[in-house]
């Protein structure tokens, strides 16, 4: 077990890449099937473990070579029993796949750590879809639900717990303390949608103060994923305190909504420099970002290109 739980070296304000959108690259650059966007799902096949392996070890080259620190995130977004059960994974299946992604990555990490850290998250998806949360939860349901994949990850090297695509407050403070019961510091991403506000409506500043609240500042940091820079710069321009929590971010590729992506047929990747650049202007503003990635729509290339235009800010 690492003593990452205890000092996260993300916390220490040096540059840290991610990964990029893991289900669009696999589906549209990789030509496999994702069913509910699952990924985990392709652990079940000799193919499918090949595919994610490199994947991965894509973006662990790119960190080597830029020198910075990595965040590998694994491929259990979905792995939570609704979805699960979608796919027919029992609670014991599932149990297993969750274990075997982490498995996955520590060897990753073994294989290529060279000095820069490497930490291992456990990514945590929302119950409901991740572009309209037409079912909520109370906070209290949230932990309960969330508690049982928080567990498995707890007993494996995982060294956070990140929540990814959190789509109403309530939810992220279940999973908060659910990770706080099992003694796992927690990252907490929310979406925005085109107004910069939550799906719920929400607006970020007043999510991000709420879970605080309620939570007597449990998250180790905020990110927000699964957005143009395009959506939620607007919602930044102040000098308030929240701002400092954000320290992560994966943005889309594509300055299209929730809603247009999930009809469209074609992968919209953007303009991977662009991207970039649109990230140096946010550090300028959220003075705490140092950890850097992708969503839906950005690839190897929009994260070499993001490492190459912050590197220098760092």
């Amino acid at each position: 077990m690492t003593d990452f739980r205890k000092n996260l070296p993300q916390l220490n304000g040096d540059l840290f890449l991610t990964d990029g959108g893991i289900e669009t690259t696999l589906i549209f650059h990789e030509g496999l099937e994702l069913p509910y966007f699952a990924s985990f799902d392709l652990l079940k096949t000799l193919k499918g473990r090949k595919a994610l392996r490199n994947y991965f070890d894509t973006y662990a080259h790119i960190a080597t070579q830029q020198h910075t620190g990595l965040i590998l995130e694994s491929a259990t977004w979905r792995a939570n029993p609704d979805w699960g059960t979608k796919l027919g994974y029992s609670a014991k299946a599932l149990e297993t796949v969750n274990r075997d992604a982490i498995e996955m990555l520590v060897g990753i990490r073994e294989e290529w750590q060279n000095g820069n850290p490497i930490v291992i998250s456990g990514c945590v998806g929302p119950r409901s879809d991740g572009y309209s949360p037409e079912f909520q939860m109370t906070a209290e349901a949230a932990e309960k639900y969330h508690s049982e994949q928080i567990a498995v990850f707890s007993e494996t090297e995982t060294d956070i717990i990140t929540a990814i695509t959190m789509t109403y407050s309530e939810e992220a403070i279940g999973v908060t303390r659910a990770a706080k019961s099992a003694g796992m510091p927690v990252a907490i991403s929310f979406t925005v949608e085109t107004d910069g506000r939550l799906p719920s409506g929400q607006a970020l500043k007043d999510a991000i103060i709420q879970v605080d609240a309620e939570t007597g500042g449990g998250p180790a940091y905020y990110m927000i994923n699964c957005a143009h820079p395009t959506h939620f710069s607007d919602a930044l321009t102040s000098d308030e305190s929240w701002l400092e929590r954000i320290h992560g971010l994966r943005a889309n590729a594509s300055k299209c909504s929730h809603a247009e992506l999930d009809e469209a047929t074609e992968l919209d990747d953007g303009n991977p420099v662009e991207l970039g650049q649109n990230y140096v202007a946010l550090k300028s503003v959220l003075k705490n970002l140092n950890v850097m990635g992708g969503c839906c729509g950005t690839d190897h290339r929009h994260i070499e290109a993001i490492g190459e235009a912050c590197r220098p800010l760092f």
